[in-house]
């Protein structure tokens, strides 16, 4: 049976998947460990210890399952896409007390979750005076966390993007904004190639992977770009940007080309999953303090996620090598204003030249700290500059049709 309407949903892991976790997790074996190479190699051994010691022995899952219950409305919802069916897609959505917010819908990437958003969204909606208030979508995408997964190949970025509008629709959001970062950016910008301008009103991301300028095709912007000098930020953004490309890439050439190999591991070693996880949360972040808690809570997302971890991988396969033409991920947009926060400790910097291929690029904010998951990282940040966006004066004010985000408008 389908349900075309907002299901209200709670989270209950059922006590048989949680102790069969703290068996797995009590017959691990761990590897052995070269001398003083700390992060050298990947992630140090005493980490790993003691966080599984921690995970088997003394974490509470419950406790968390209990603050995203209480603390998060969420729904599931039947959405079709075209050509795979019908998907149950898992979703928080808070409104705001403001009848003119700005409905927003938040896109995730990998390893992130739909609780990446659960620092920004009370202050979307609960803004102080003078900002613009917003109804906040956070959806779990299709593959990830309480989602369903496709059982289909070539669910690509179009087909994402035909999910996430699709759910806004569903909730009554004929207009709507759109924010993400890592997959969450590539979503939030299909989106807007697919639906902009008559229900994708605006665009906002933390991160742009662009293509190379051609000077062939672009012989202005790529002078611009050879003959513009980086400053000290930018050069040092650059040198962390070639760092990654040398040593960071590893689990995207995997996940691109043969993900269900790696979702073997993922799927039955717990162990495994949190060493592919928390490496990217330690190396992805601007020296974020996470408590352990904070590590397994996102980490156990993972493993009690529907569909289990392995389904998360399959975008980057789907984005790689099903139908580039569709996915058109490089194809500037100008149906809508895009703005563009900028953190220092992300994974790939983009020039100023480079980042106009965008398309109707209008606002840009750079900050002094801050890394991959900028949400969960630098939330008021982020939500600061989501309020100058769309607040008065901002470019992308009044977008949505009657919905301003202030309350006396």
């Amino acid at each position: 049976m389908t349900s075309t309407r907002p299901v209200p949903y709670k989270l209950a892991i059922s006590e048989n998947d949680v102790q069969a976790l703290k068996s797995k997790l009590a017959a691990t074996r761990f590897p052995d460990e070269l001398e003083g190479v700390q992060w050298d190699y990947g992630v140090p051994l005493a980490d790993m210890k003691r966080l599984v010691r921690y995970w088997q022995d003394g974490y509470d899952w419950r406790r968390h399952e209990t603050h995203i219950n209480e603390t998060f409305p969420q729904f599931t919802i039947d959405i079709k896409v075209d050509g795979f069916g019908v998907l149950n897609i898992h979703h928080v959505h808070q409104r705001s007390k403001s009848e003119h917010a700005i409905p927003l819908l938040f896109s995730h990437g990998w390893p992130g979750h739909f609780m990446e958003a659960a620092k920004i969204i009370p202050l979307l909606i609960n803004p102080p005076s003078g900002a613009p208030a917003f109804h906040v979508v956070a959806w779990s995408l299709p593959g990830f966390g309480f989602s369903d997964a496709p059982k289909k190949a070539g669910f690509n970025m179009a087909k994402m993007a035909e999910a996430g509008h699709k759910l806004m629709l569903a909730l009554d959001y004929s207009e709507y904004v759109v924010q993400g970062g890592d997959w969450g950016s590539s979503i939030s910008r299909q989106v807007a190639r697919l639906y902009g301008g008559k229900h994708c009103k605006a665009v906002h991301v933390n991160m742009l992977s662009m293509a190379p300028i051609e000077p062939s095709k672009n012989p202005l912007l790529w002078l611009q770009h050879i003959s513009t000098p980086f400053s000290e930020e930018e050069k040092r953004m650059v040198a962390r940007t070639n760092m990654f490309r040398d040593k960071g890439l590893g689990y995207f050439h995997e996940q691109s080309s043969q993900p269900q190999t790696l979702s073997y591991g993922l799927a039955d070693s717990p162990v495994g999953l949190l060493a592919w996880i928390y490496e990217k949360l330690h190396n992805w972040t601007d020296n974020y303090p996470f408590t352990d808690d904070e590590i397994l809570d996102w980490i156990s997302v993972y493993w009690f996620s529907k569909a289990g971890p392995g389904a998360s991988l399959r975008i980057y396969y789907e984005n790689l090598r099903t139908n580039p033409l569709e996915n058109g991920r490089h194809e500037p947009i100008y149906s809508v204003p895009i703005g563009f926060s900028i953190f220092p400790q992300e994974l790939v910097y983009v020039s100023k030249a480079n980042r106009l291929l965008v398309g109707n690029l209008v606002y840009e904010s750079s900050h002094s700290a801050g890394g991959h998951f900028a949400a969960f990282e630098r939330p008021e940040d982020l939500v600061g500059d989501l309020r100058e966006f769309h607040g008065i004066g901002g470019k992308a004010y009044g977008v949505v049709k009657g919905l301003t985000g202030y309350a006396d408008d």
